[in-house]
């Protein structure tokens, strides 16, 4: 469970581009926020996902105030957090299963970190994910010789094989035609539904939100305009969004 209580972040000289945010998202939930460009979407799952700092504001995730605990801790959460970005940091040179494996290396002992050793069972399991996407048949092949919905469920598959319980997922179908879109916005519900993870997926298409979240919030001004369970979006709800 994450919860967040008047999270605020403003750039110098006086930006302000989050204004007092709460929320709270339950496990087993794909969130989909919505916002105009610009409406701060991305500097929000930054803030998140702790990749930048907010300027007030108390974050609480798996019953720890993260406000309050030290570097040390903050980076052993993040082992358990995964950011899918539009487009996926991925090897475009290796595979789609080198790709995968490259997410154990932070679990490995440190003699087969530093072998780059990886084990039957580790294989095993990179392949089961890749199957579970539908990539089996593409496991051996390099990363940039696939479409863009297939490397993002490549990088959805790294997310697994982390063990990740968040997913923060910043506009990861701009770009994909429909079909691809549709395919990757399926594993993450799936994964919501199966694996009981939390993921907060911003997106540009109302209609995928709609269709695909089981939570729609609209970001606008800074603010969370609108924090619904998954349905079609009022008229009035999209104006206060866009």
């Amino acid at each position: 469970m994450i919860i967040v209580r008047n999270l605020s972040k403003s750039y110098p000289p006086n930006h302000l581009i989050l204004d007092k945010i709460s929320f709270q998202a339950d496990e087993g939930e794909l969130v989909a926020l919505l916002g105009s460009s610009g409406s701060g979407k991305t500097t929000f799952f930054k803030c998140l996902s702790l990749k930048e700092k907010w300027d007030e504001g108390q974050y609480i995730y798996d019953g720890k105030d993260i406000s309050k605990i030290g570097t040390w801790e903050k980076l052993q959460l993040r082992k358990e957090w995964f950011f899918l970005e539009e487009k996926p940091a991925l090897n475009p040179k290796k595979s789609a299963l080198k790709n995968v494996l490259s997410a154990l290396l932070f679990k490995k002992s440190w003699w087969r970190f530093l072998t780059n050793s990886v084990s039957e069972d580790d294989h095993m399991e990179a392949m089961d994910y890749l199957d579970r996407v539908g990539l089996l048949d593409k496991a051996h092949e390099p990363v940039e010789k696939l479409s863009g919905g297939e490397k993002q469920r490549v990088a959805v598959c790294k997310a697994l094989i982390k063990g990740a319980r968040v997913i923060f997922a910043d506009e990861p179908v701009s770009g994909l035609d429909p079909e691809a879109a549709s395919r990757v916005l399926e594993d993450l519900k799936r994964l919501c539904e199966k694996e009981k993870m939390i993921v907060l997926c911003s997106l540009h298409q109302v209609e995928l939100a709609e269709k695909y979240g089981s939570r729609i919030w609209g970001l606008s001004g800074g603010k969370l305009v609108v924090d619904i369970a998954g349905r079609r979006l009022t008229q009035r709800e999209k104006d206060l969004i866009f």
